[in-house]
């Protein structure tokens, strides 16, 4: 029996909320095209064979003046440092610049390379990719092709995995497939509803809080509140008579029914906090959910 923690770490948008969904088979990670979607570690439990695999999805590495963002970047900096093993997920497309800048933060824990997207690439573009990263071989355990949407290699990836980790009892009861709080979970599906609905440039000066949660055995209700920098950015939340936001409601509203597994009743506000992003005090608390 082997029980470890496996930090997933690569640049924004490289595919780690996807690889952990696809292990898993459970969506628990947010998912989104836009940058630095990814704001809380969440930790997804798999269990593979008779070992227990505690996956920790961390916020994208990228280079940011903003508070928010280097904040962001400081929580995946140091899962680097609290783990049995590194998954450096990088898409095949990638240049080798990133896991070059990974590997000058001198990561003690080994680590594995996984090509990601390779359901959009062909044979040539993966073997090409795998000769440029042969060079730096001598830095990574081993190098595996992956498609989240196929889960093509799952199997082989979770067995290598599992190489690396120490003879462990399980940490986490092998039910769980999360040690985060469903209030955790909500939130993220809450935000994701708003990146798909949203421009580009809005969603970044948005957050989501929780302010009621109730359950029984056949209703969840939520209260949350969407919290922005500007009264404009309200307004585009809200939408004409209030569209907009009825739109976000009803994409969170239906993830979250299919994780809970019940009827949702959610009720979403919108809320003006200026410069949240700049607010030590309030991002540690957001960041550590403190709320």
């Amino acid at each position: 029996m082997k029980s470890g923690f496996v930090s997933v770490i690569g640049r924004s948008n490289a595919g780690k909320s996807s690889l952990i969904n696809s292990l898993l088979e459970e969506k628990i990670a947010l998912v989104s095209h836009k940058q630095n979607a990814t704001r809380r570690k969440i930790k997804a439990i798999v269990m593979h064979k008779n070992h227990q695999i505690i996956f920790t999805d961390t916020p994208g590495l990228h280079q940011s003046t903003k508070l928010f963002n280097q904040m962001l970047i400081q929580s995946a900096i140091q899962s680097i440092g609290d783990c049995d093993l590194i998954l450096f997920i990088a898409s095949v497309f990638d240049t080798l610049k990133d896991y070059k800048d990974f590997l000058s933060l001198n990561p003690k824990a080994p680590h594995i390379i996984i090509l990601n997207k390779i359901d959009l690439s062909d044979d040539a573009i993966l073997f090409k990719k795998l000769e440029e990263y042969s060079v730096l071989s001598e830095n990574f355990k081993a190098i595996i092709p992956y498609s989240c949407k196929k889960r093509i290699y799952k199997n082989i990836l979770l067995d290598e995995l599992v190489k690396y980790l120490p003879e462990h009892a399980y940490f986490f009861d092998p039910q769980f497939l999360t040690t985060s709080s469903q209030k955790e979970l909500f939130k993220d599906f809450i935000l994701e509803s708003l990146f798909e609905n949203l421009s580009d440039e809005l969603p970044y000066s948005s957050e989501v809080l929780i302010s009621q949660f109730k359950e029984t055995s056949e209703l969840l209700i939520l209260e949350a509140s969407i919290i922005t920098d500007t009264n404009s950015h309200k307004a585009m939340l809200i939408g004409k008579n209030g569209l907009t936001l009825k739109r976000i409601g009803k994409a969170a509203r239906i993830k979250i029914s299919k994780f809970a597994q019940k009827k949702v009743l959610l009720k979403l506000f919108v809320q003006v906090k200026k410069n949240w992003q700049k607010d030590e005090i309030f991002l540690k608390k957001l960041l550590n959910h403190e709320e």
